[in-house]
């Protein structure tokens, strides 16, 4: 699952003093930007593999590695994610650094191309924000996004996205926890869902369920979103 395919391009580069892990097919029709945490950097070159594997629209992954998850992810605070003072206040920070720095020397290097934001749980959640937040992303993948946080729904009807089209999943057990402040995730992601058809059209969102809970086939989730951009926007290509 870790052989690179063939024609793809490696390489590791400081960008905006953010370690980012570049795949790159020939002629790439689309740039794909992962957020991702310390403990998923042994998961790139598998995700590409995936990707590559199920779509032939060639493409440019920027993996951009989370030094502190909570804080550098986390658009505003909320005690139940968690209480450390700094969390909610570096979210935009991490924005800028996309949209100021990274895109313009992928851009520099590639050329304009469609741009998705794929992550997986709190940074699913952030890159839902982030496409309300700028007009610089064209494709969202937020595969089981953290909307049971505080007020996020509230946000999301007061700030539609920007992008052109959103996938959603979530683990079918994901909502089947005691704990009160996660167990809404479900019906939190059904509004969303509600709300990105009102915003977008129902043809430019989906919501898929997956089987399990939140941590099962994680990586396999967000292929499959980013996957999902990939074929809409090849056949604009």
């Amino acid at each position: 699952m870790n052989d690179i395919p063939q024609k793809m391009t490696v390489c590791e580069r400081i960008i905006g003093g953010r370690n980012c892990l570049l795949y790159a097919q020939e002629d790439p029709k689309c740039l794909l930007i992962w957020m991702l945490g310390s403990d998923e950097r042994n998961d790139v070159a598998g995700m590409a593999t995936m990707i590559a594997a199920e779509c032939n629209v060639p493409f440019v992954m920027a993996a951009c590695c989370i030094d502190d998850w909570e804080s550098e992810l986390t658009p505003w605070a909320d005690p139940a994610l968690s209480k450390r003072p700094e969390v909610g206040s570096m979210a935009r920070k991490t924005l800028q650094n996309v949209t100021d720095v990274i895109l313009p020397e992928m851009i520099k290097q590639y050329g304009k191309l469609p741009v998705v934001l794929g992550c997986y749980s709190l940074a699913g959640m952030f890159a839902l924000w982030a496409a309300s937040e700028t007009d610089c992303l064209d494709g969202v993948a937020a595969a089981s996004p953290s909307l049971w946080i505080r007020d996020w729904l509230s946000y999301a009807e007061a700030h539609p996205v920007k992008a052109k089209q959103v996938y959603l999943s979530l683990g079918d057990r994901e909502e089947k926890t005691r704990n009160p402040v996660l167990s809404r995730v479900g019906d939190c992601v059904r509004s969303e869902y509600d709300l990105l058809k009102q915003q977008l059209g129902e043809a430019n969102c989906v919501l898929e369920w997956n089987v399990g809970g939140h941590f099962a086939d994680a990586d396999k989730r967000l292929a499959k979103g980013f996957v999902w951009n990939l074929r809409r926007f090849g056949k604009l290509a």
